[in-house]
């Protein structure tokens, strides 16, 4: 077993441009594990703050004042550097100490445990003795508070290729999808800017509906079936919808507004027509009855809660037993830390609730998630398809294809 030896941050910054926090955590003065913090956009009311105040400086500050703390615990003792971070900060989100800081500590941590006894990270995070790739779940098409005004109101509408046998193959056919969208975007309009969202999916000046129809041209001029080789997730975000006061959703951009019954009309019409397998946040971040009426109606499509479970334990708790999706998103960082994530993928996956391990909007060049995807047994891993923040994830699964553990991929 090895010793934490040394602890140290910086502030760097995001693939937004915002400061955020960098950990190395050394062990035995050698095995450097290096973590940096990502951040979100759409953000859940009831996921961890990133940072006190808003101040990643604060959250160093607080870092280096207790850096004592951890120096000669177990680089691989997760629950030991939890609770030390939980001895700093006894809230419920990290208001104090932030989540950013929890994320990146424990997670480096485990990284240098794994430098440590040579053997990958998904390994040193698992007790498992094989392992399956998550499908790459990657954004084509880009809108709401990932893009400009003009974009759709819907946040993401992604490709997952759902008939690859290889993660190989599955990245090759996302690439291609979204190259082959970008050709169709610029012959339906001439002056379109080939602009991007947050997470490097093509931002037009599109509704909602056309935004649908021409992704679904990308994949039907590649010569993929719909359903087949390929298949379409939406991510809602319809958080960022509601309007608590009206008790609407108001779709500013395409210019209407639902009721309840409505948007789970408009939801389950779009699921039909597109043959979704991926629903993400459909409805708002507290409607969980609404979510189980989708969930029930759709039980083949991956009705996943993001802003309504906030990788929150009890929260999902809540979710399963009132049966309101059959999917969740997992983000660290929403948690806290990763001891607190591994604890909610542990009652997801003895629920038979699909995980999704996701990136944030907010990214860095890290492939830590990769492995965590992968030890946690998800199904899908959202990371992005372009960017050099979301290629990092995409490359580090291909380097992992090397790997005799990993077989195949994950059944969705």
């Amino acid at each position: 077993m090895t010793k934490i030896s040394s602890i140290e941050g910086r502030i760097l910054y995001n693939s937004r441009g915002s400061k955020t926090i960098e950990i190395d955590v050394k062990s035995e003065g050698k095995f450097l594990g290096r973590v940096c913090a990502p951040s979100g956009a759409s953000v859940g009311k009831y996921e961890a703050v990133s940072f006190p105040n808003g101040s990643p400086e604060e959250s160093l500050r607080i870092l280096q004042e207790n850096s004592q703390k951890f120096i000669g615990l177990e680089s691989s003792d997760l629950k030991g550097i939890h609770d030390t971070l939980k001895s700093l900060d006894n809230s419920t989100n990290y208001s104090k100490i932030g989540g950013a800081l929890a994320f990146a500590v424990t997670i480096a941590s485990m990284e240098s445990a794994s430098k440590a006894a040579d053997e990958p990270l998904f390994k040193t995070l698992s007790s498992e003795s094989s392992f399956k790739f998550p499908f790459p779940l990657g954004n084509i098409l880009g809108g709401g508070v990932h893009a400009g005004p003009g974009t759709p109101d819907i946040q993401e509408i992604l490709i997952c290729a759902i008939g690859s046998k290889t993660i190989e193959d599955a990245i090759e056919i996302n690439l291609s999808v979204h190259k082959e969208l970008r050709h169709v975007l610029e012959k339906a309009d001439p002056n379109f800017t080939n602009g991007r969202g947050d997470e490097g999916g093509w931002a037009p000046k599109l509704e909602n509906q056309k935004a649908l129809e021409v992704s679904v041209k990308a994949c039907e001029n590649l010569g993929f079936t719909l359903g087949k080789e390929v298949s379409l997730g939406v991510d809602f975000a319809s958080s960022t919808q509601w309007n608590e006061e009206k008790q609407k959703y108001v779709y500013d951009r395409a210019g209407f507004e639902n009721s309840t019954g409505e948007q789970i009309d408009f939801a389950a019409n779009i699921i039909e027509k597109y043959k979704l397998i991926f629903v993400e946040d459909a409805v708002h971040e507290e409607a969980f009855e609404d979510m189980a009426e989708l969930t029930a109606k759709f039980p083949n499509t991956l009705i996943t809660g993001d802003d309504l479970i906030v990788t929150n334990k009890e929260i999902l708790t809540k979710a399963i037993g009132s049966k309101s999706c059959n999917a969740v998103i997992l983000k660290v960082n929403q948690a806290g830390s990763l001891y607190d994530a591994l604890e909610f993928a542990n009652i997801a996956n003895q629920n038979n609730i699909k995980l999704i391990t996701s990136h944030r909007s907010g990214e860095s060049i890290d492939s830590q998630i990769s492995h965590i995807g992968i030890a946690t047994r998800s199904k899908m891993l959202k990371v992005g398809i372009v960017g050099g923040e979301r290629i990092a994830k995409l490359n580090e699964l291909l380097r992992l294809s090397e790997h005799d553990l990993i077989r195949g991929m994950a059944e969705i």
